[in-house]
């Protein structure tokens, strides 16, 4: 079987993840991500409602997940290329600036690496 590039995503979302995300935009409207590097809230999927937090020339469009635009920064996307992003959710708090925080579910980054087909397919050999 021969990949297209449709078939082929940078990040994509569990099931649990996109139910989150439908909750999410129930109550706050449209969400979007923004991988997080560090600091306060460690290195997880941030989810804010679309257009707070801003993003710029430094930050690299991953691709959406349950309609939502998932972003990181164009430094930590160069560690981050030849993988797949898997957002899942765990029980537990999410970060104090996520929206999921008050639901006793946080967002997760696991993550693959992407096949050799998959790496031509997305012109990342």
């Amino acid at each position: 079987m021969t990949l297209k590039d449709s078939e082929v995503h940078k990040v994509i979302a569990t099931d649990a993840a996109l139910e989150l995300i439908e909750l999410l935009k129930a109550k706050h409207g449209p969400v979007m991500f923004h991988q997080s590097g560090g600091c306060c809230d460690g290195s997880s999927p941030m989810c804010f409602p679309l257009g707070e937090f801003i993003v710029g020339d430094s930050d690299v469009q991953m691709g959406e997940i349950g309609g939502a635009p998932f972003y990181m920064s164009r430094a930590q996307y160069e560690y981050w290329k030849y993988t797949q992003l898997i957002i899942d959710v765990v029980p537990g708090r999410g970060g104090m600036f996520s929206l999921e925080g008050p639901e006793g579910k946080r967002f997760l980054t696991r993550s693959r690496v992407f096949t050799e087909e998959e790496r031509q397919s997305l012109n990342l050999i």
